[in-house]
């Protein structure tokens, strides 16, 4: 047997995974790192006797490689993938790598919002009626690494469009979008419709026996349905509150339809709470009838399944205030949502590194519902220039003074809303950090 060189960029979670499964698969492994390493993954890579180096890219080696294995968090335009770019090398993402050895179903699930919701809601679904799942992708584990551990009855990924560019054949037997609207333009020159067409990469290898699950009243995907709708291949599920798929609702339940299989739940027994949620529910819903569930699963599923951390996530109550953690509101919609769910006066933490972000798109619910921003970046004109007028706008760069501003602005009866629509690494490690930062603030008031 030929062995092959590998090349990792990236020793993370999927780096450091992607680098212990190909060693087992007789792969000749070097990881690259351009930052430092966790400890905890130069272990694993020191147990396996996995070549590495961190704070730099030896391009000379880097370049022997037959493969590349791409973290989604490079962008093209490093210096090291400009260079290999240069070269017929192949580059792919670790969820490409590891596909063809999967065993079991494979449900992917990608979307500007909603994403992590909707895995997780799949994820506590499947393994609460005893199968043994692979949560992977974005989330969780190293997919690769959980493999070169054993096999799984289904696999579950959260994806990123980053992972999507990088990735060809990567084909899951249920996949779904849960929405696209504009995010991460700054990787994609500005341009929504590449980013559009990476979502999309979630069904390009899919065929007529696989399944794509997709909500109906998002317009982007309305409109690029009906453009691709004479070369898609996969069978379509549709959601949305109106009934024009196989998932609707109304002012207090939810219902879901597949052939004669029909379920129904109210919506105030979801333990997650919000329209975006109800959204969630509905794909899972649908992607759990799929795999066979019964109709009494997936509604105790519904009944027990916790928020996820960093989004909507209640801290404490403080003076009558309400404190609430919503770190993970990367993006214009997110926060959108975040602000529609609230019913009493806010003061909102808003800001970091914008990604293009459009920022009128927010001005009704803030003139409906912002009694202050506090502002929490190193660049906030975009901000003081779109909401300047309609409320009070204050300025800070760490977490425990924007916190401390909230507190003495707020009174009993307030909402205190952490839900950034940005980035997070010009002050923060990521928008976990932010999070965890935010909550030990508050608790400390």
């Amino acid at each position: 047997m030929v062995v092959k060189d590998l090349v990792i960029l990236g020793a993370g979670e999927s780096g450091t995974g992607a680098a212990i499964f190909a060693q087992q698969k007789g792969w000749r492994v070097f990881v690259s790192d351009f930052g430092s390493i966790a400890p905890k993954y130069k272990a694993l890579l020191d147990k396996y006797s996995i070549d590495w180096e961190e704070n730099t890219h030896t391009i000379d080696r880097i370049l022997q490689a037959s493969t590349i294995i791409k973290s989604p968090g490079i962008p093209e335009k490093a210096s090291v993938m400009i260079e290999v770019r240069k070269h017929p090398i192949e580059v792919i993402s670790e969820i490409e790598f590891v596909f063809p050895f999967l065993n079991g179903k494979l449900i992917a699930v990608t979307g500007s919002n909603g994403k992590t919701t909707t895995t997780l809601l799949l994820d506590h679904m499947l393994r609460s009626v005893g199968l043994n799942v692979g949560l992977g992708g974005n989330i969780g584990q190293s997919a690769a690494l959980q493999l070169a551990e054993g096999a799984k009855d289904v696999w579950l990924y959260e994806v990123s469009s980053f992972q999507l560019d990088d990735s060809f054949k990567f084909k899951p037997d249920i996949a779904i979008i849960t929405n696209i609207t504009p995010d991460h333009l700054d990787r994609y020159h500005y341009n929504f419709d590449e980013y559009i067409d990476s979502k999309f990469r979630i069904t390009q290898s899919q065929t007529a026996d696989d399944v794509f699950i997709y909500c109906n009243e998002d317009p982007v995907l309305q409109e690029q349905m009906l453009l691709r709708k004479s070369s898609f291949l996969p069978k379509t599920y549709s959601f949305g509150f109106a009934k024009k798929g196989i998932a609707w609702a109304d002012s207090t339940s939810f219902f879901v339809k597949i052939d004669d299989n029909k379920f129904d739940m109210l919506i105030d027994d979801l333990k997650i709470k919000g329209r975006h949620n109800v959204y969630n529910s509905m794909a899972a819903a649908i992607a759990g009838l799929l795999m066979g569930l019964t109709k009494d699963q997936i509604r105790e599923s519904f009944r027990t399944f916790n928020a996820v951390e960093h989004r909507l996530e209640e801290v404490l109550t403080i003076r009558g205030v309400l404190y609430i953690n919503d770190s993970k509101a990367t993006n214009i919609n997110s926060t959108w949502y975040a602000l529609e769910s609230m019913n009493q006066p806010t003061v909102l933490i808003l800001g970091g590194v914008d990604k293009g972000n459009d920022y009128s798109i927010l001005e009704p619910l803030v003139r409906e519902k912002v009694k202050s921003i506090i502002c929490l970046g190193v660049d906030n004109v975009k901000i003081f220039e779109a909401f300047s007028g309609m409320c009070d706008i204050v300025e800070t760069r760490t977490m425990q003074d924007a916190v401390q501003i909230a507190y003495i602005s707020t009174n009993p009866g307030d909402a205190v809303l952490l839900s950034p629509a940005c980035a997070s690494f010009d002050l923060f490690s990521n928008f976990q950090d932010r999070g965890i930062q935010f909550k030990d603030a508050v608790q400390k008031l």
